[in-house]
């Protein structure tokens, strides 16, 4: 049921997931075995032995990827008039355009390098497209130059789309390495060309340098961003075609081993092939474009009364559910404030945002309207830092208060503060959420945001903003749980009171939806929990190292992961309490770095008619879902939910029932 170029960009998007995976993960566990730390983790493998793992499953995976676009999509994608065009199928032409192209567009900018000892192997940027290239003759200078090196860089289209009046079909389109392949001969004239092969090596691109030791931040992770696009390789992407000698010799040039060589049945960088996507103008190949709504509540509030949001979010709470609710009331809000002459102050955290965003704009507008303004910035945002320092750079520019957090803890929690004046009092408006302040994941991610005038909430968010932007000791909050100081064991001492109401007789449930679960002393108490006779659902979209379903450990346990056209991103975790229900929304996942490494807000849902909205919208909608339901199994592996009930999709119901969907 999933429309086609939809099937293809999510295969792209799994393709570049794998790229971080290596990027970050596996250069991890290859740094830690070249310190000789090959330890033994819980799972019971050493990190030598994880590293093999990783190698087999990886294996596996990419060839199911290219079988899958080989046998599956491409031949489906000709079948709509989308055709990608190998050299064998250029028409006369074709040709004769491809060519014009090559001259006019790519050899001016493609810079072909000779491998002999005056030129050293050159300094690859990872995950770039490169070529190597076997060479027979001599040179001008009479050099006996047997390889070069051609690198493609990423200013060049890597998908060309041929003009109409050439590509013969509704849709025709080369790839940059067919071009490169049918023409490289152009790049070294008078020389034979006996072989061209595409290649892309993935370095380890985490920042690591001690941020205590640092006395300008954002300097350094300046500096370390310039150095990790040639950071240590951790692996090699080579066509299936090439041969041993050339892979032999490229492994040795990046200090890499046989287990690192990874060959492709294509080209060796899926991700490109994205832009198919935005190329073909076909909505019937694609899905139905959703028109986020708005709650009941905001849907008569007027953009131009100044006071008409904060008087909404006086009479009561307000819960926004993205993407299937529009993110646009929380920028309606800061420009509101930015405007007021009564807002005194706004203050607000940025992990990952969009540098030139409505929510930027208002920021800058708030401090040129005179107001304090406070914009706690990220920087190590992994792969938006060079983002975030440019954002940083704006708003300092524009008289924003910027600070950067606290060295050693990354400030991953969603909240905004506004300070109004109200007659003779200040009034504290907040705003808390599961995601980030970015306009354009607000519209694929699923996220709770909450917004409130509660003052004890009010209170707590400001005491958060007093520690991460002052000093001094931790303060006592009355809602919230916040990391690194009391949500982990807030977390344990919920899951341990689940278990203590099961022994005296009462009832034990915990229902859980995160991003990944990997904190050992979560996992030990979940144990304990389902040993006692909790029944606990998890729904974990990514990382699971909880193995559900074992007799005697984790038969009580469930943990299923939900895919559909939006990314799962939602943190909800539900307590029964034996009755006194608990519900939380939180910035944080139960993973060792939300918990224990950083900064996390964990805010619990106090109103009634919201509490009941996150129960249904959140979690049992999602535990009803049947469709793009994946079961975790107690050997580690998912199976799909089959299911001979009525088809059942969370996301499909939650699309209906919020916002509505264009013909």
């Amino acid at each position: 049921s999933m429309p086609l170029l939809e099937r293809l960009r999510f295969l792209c998007i799994s393709s570049s997931n794998l790229d971080e995976f290596f990027e970050v993960r596996v250069a991890m566990l290859k740094q830690r075995v070249a310190m000789g730390l090959n330890t033994t983790s819980p799972d019971g493998l050493s990190t030598s032995e994880t590293l093999n793992a990783i190698r087999t499953d990886v294996e596996a995976l990419v060839e199911k990827q290219y079988t899958l676009l080989e046998n599956d999509i491409l031949p489906a994608m000709r079948d709509q008039g989308i055709h990608i065009l190998h050299r064998h199928e250029w028409t006369e032409a074709q040709q004769q355009w491809i060519r014009r192209f090559f001259r006019a567009e790519l050899l001016p900018v493609l810079t072909p390098i000779a491998l002999d000892p005056a030129y050293p192997f050159p300094k690859l940027v990872n995950k770039i497209l490169n070529f190597i290239v076997t060479l027979e003759g001599k040179d001008a200078f009479g050099r006996d130059v047997k390889r070069a090196i051609v690198q493609a860089p990423r200013s060049l289209p890597r998908l060309i789309a041929l003009p109409d009046d050439v590509a013969g079909c509704a849709h025709g389109f080369v790839l940059l390495s067919s071009i490169m392949h049918a023409y490289v001969d152009d790049l070294f004239p008078g020389m034979e060309v006996s072989q061209c092969h595409q290649f892309r090596v993935t370095r380890n691109s985490e920042l690591y340098r001690r941020e205590e030791e640092s006395e300008d931040l954002k300097k350094m992770i300046t500096a370390e961003l310039l150095d990790s696009r040639f950071g240590a390789a951790v692996r090699l992407e080579v066509s299936t075609h090439c041969p041993e000698e050339h892979s032999d010799f490229l492994l040795h040039q990046f200090n890499l081993k046989e287990q690192d060589l990874y060959r492709v049945n294509g080209l060796v960088n899926l991700y490109r092939l994205a832009a198919i996507s935005d190329e073909v103008d076909r909505a019937d190949l694609k899905f139905k474009p959703f028109v986020a709504g708005l709650p009941k509540c905001l849907s008569s509030t007027s953009e131009d009364d100044l006071s008409s949001l904060f008087d909404r979010i006086k009479r009561s709470d307000v819960l926004l559910h993205h993407p299937f609710q529009s993110f646009e009331p929380v920028m309606d809000l800061l420009n509101q404030a930015a405007n007021d002459p009564d807002v005194l102050a706004i203050k607000q955290t940025m992990y990952r945002v969009v540098p030139d965003s409505p929510i930027v704009n208002a920021l800058v507008k708030a401090a040129a309207n005179g107001k304090e303004v406070v914009a706690i910035i990220e920087l190590r945002a992994r792969f938006n830092e060079a983002d975030n320092i440019g954002l940083a750079d704006r708003l300092h520019a524009a008289g924003v208060q910027v600070i950067y957090g606290v060295v050693g803890y990354k400030t991953h929690g969603k909240m905004m503060l506004i300070v109004r004046r109200e007659g003779r009092r200040l009034r504290r408006y907040v705003h808390l959420g599961t995601g980030n302040y970015h306009s354009i994941t607000s519209r694929y991610y699923t996220d709770f945001g909450l917004l409130s005038c509660n003052p004890e909430l009010a209170e707590d968010v400001h005491k958060m903003f007093q520690q991460l932007t002052g000093t001094g000791r931790v303060q006592r909050m009355k809602t919230l749980l916040h990391a690194p100081f009391t949500l982990h064991k807030g977390m344990l001492e919920r899951i341990e009171r689940e278990i203590e109401h099961v022994q005296a007789g009462g009832q034990g449930r915990i229902i859980g939806k995160m991003n990944g679960l990997e904190e050992p002393e979560m996992i030990q108490a979940l144990y304990r929990a389902s040993q006692a006779g909790v029944k606990i659902d998890l729904m974990v979209r990514g990382i699971c190292c909880l193995r559900p379903g074992i007799k005697g450990v984790s038969e009580n346990i469930r943990v299923r992961s939900i895919l559909g056209r939006f990314l799962e991103h939602h943190r909800i975790y539900y307590f029964h309490n034996n009755g006194e229900e608990e519900l939380f929304c939180a910035s944080a996942d139960w993973m060792s770095r939300n918990l224990l490494h950083r900064v996390e807000t964990c805010f619990p849902i106090l109103d009634k008619t919201l509490f009941d909205r996150v129960m249904k919208e959140g979690l049992r909608t999602y535990l009803a879902d049947n469709t793009g339901t994946w079961n975790l199994r107690a050997d580690g592996s998912y199976v799909r939910m089959r299911s001979d009930a009525k088809p059942r999709s969370a996301q499909q119901e939650l699309m209906d029932a919020l916002g509505h969907t264009e013909a």
